[in-house]
């Protein structure tokens, strides 16, 4: 019950990843303007991640789980009826972020108790269902709902519910002595150099994946040509298909792999990906770039997570929060200069922010390697 509890709050939180670039080609926003309401969204996720992870320590995950989906229920259920409403849409986005912040915070460190010894292969296979999740959002909107993202919240947020109510009858452990918060444990954890390169990793990575969820569908439609149902099937059936299939398979690389080894080369993936992403003219191209994309990225996110939870096993989810948190700040630098440069001159040429951000990481993952064989 617990890994179902899990996997539910994952899939909800794929879902929401992959509503605000499903929605937003409807509603007649400049550029400028969605990347002001994803900064929004990124900040509600910052607040949400820098605060979550005492709670966590301290009170336990189920409390954490009922409020991220409650308060992602409640934003769903009102998004449609904000409309063309810049400031409600923007509102609505930071409630959305928030919610999810939580969310993510707690359902990774609620899993990441499960098996201690396969963490990183435990983690990618939840994270799996996050690109489910992603997948069925554009997927079900261009192909069931006949392009109605506004019955696509409503479908997310009675989603949304269900979740809820399955983890509020499912038992949770509480915190233990020893994993509980302890606010004089705090320096012992922003200490050490190892938890800050953790957290640039995630901020680059962040950077990239939700610029992919949020400014794919409107390239592809503006630079390509694509309309509107051929732009969210090649996110749901490249992009997020490629998360879904790349986590499967790093689930079980990682049995025998090192965590270090697996984000470097996907690092080095997402940095050829998707500049070929910004190159490829045709439609068959796009798909096959954005798949690979996909793939590539698929690891990062829950690998670094374990990561953090191997080298962290006391107050884990508080150094999880600290984490994430980077990771949404980078998501909330990265929206903004994109909309901005988009606004200037082109969406193409924002988004080359996205293979710069990759060979950063690539950086901080050799910095991060060297660290980790010192500590040794």
């Amino acid at each position: 019950m617990l890994i179902f509890a899990a996997i539910l709050g994952i899939l909800v939180y794929g879902v929401v990843a992959a509503t605000w670039g499903t929605l937003n080609p409807t509603l007649g926003f400049n550029d400028a303007q969605n990347g002001t309401i994803a900064f929004a969204q990124a900040i509600g996720l910052v607040i949400a991640s820098v605060s979550v992870g005492p709670l966590i320590d301290l009170k336990g995950k189920k409390t954490s789980m009922t409020a991220g989906l409650a308060l992602i229920c409640a934003s769903l259920g009102f998004l449609p009826s904000a409309g063309h409403d810049y400031t409600a849409v923007v509102v609505s986005l930071a409630v959305l972020g928030f919610g999810g912040g939580v969310l993510v915070t707690a359902a990774n460190a609620l899993a990441s108790g499960v098996n201690p010894s396969r963490r990183a292969s435990m983690l990618n296979q939840l994270n799996l269902f996050f690109g489910l999740g992603g997948l069925l959002t554009p997927l079900i909107t261009a192909n069931v709902l006949d392009r109605n993202a506004v019955d696509m919240c409503y479908l997310a947020a009675g989603l949304g519910v269900v979740a809820l109510l399955v983890n509020i009858v499912t038992p949770m452990p509480e915190p233990t002595g020893e994993r509980g918060f302890k606010g004089s444990e705090i320096g012992l954890i922003v200490r050490r150099p190892m938890l800050y390169l953790l957290a640039l990793m995630l901020f680059f990575y962040v950077a990239c994946e939700v610029g992919v969820w949020n400014w794919l569908a409107p390239y592809l439609m503006q630079v390509r040509g694509l309309d509107k149902s051929s732009a969210l099937n090649v996110l749901s059936l490249g992009f997020a298909l490629g998360l879904l299939i790349g986590r499967v398979i790093a689930s079980r690389i990682l049995i025998r792999v090192s965590s270090q080894t697996v984000t470097l080369a996907a690092s080095v993936g997402m940095a050829v990906t998707t500049l070929l992403m910004l190159r490829t003219s045709t439609p068959t191209g796009a798909w096959i770039s954005v798949f690979c994309a996909g793939l590539a990225m698929a690891p990062m996110f829950p690998t670094t997570l374990a990561i953090v939870g191997d080298a962290f096993p006391r107050m884990t989810a508080t150094a999880m929060g600290i984490v994430i948190t980077c990771g949404w700040i980078g998501l909330a630098v990265s929206s903004p200069i994109i909309g901005e440069v988009a606004n200037a001159s082109s969406l193409q040429s924002g988004l080359l922010l996205l293979p710069a951000f990759s060979v950063a990481l690539i950086l901080v993952n050799l910095a991060l390697r060297r660290m980790l064989k010192k500590e040794a």
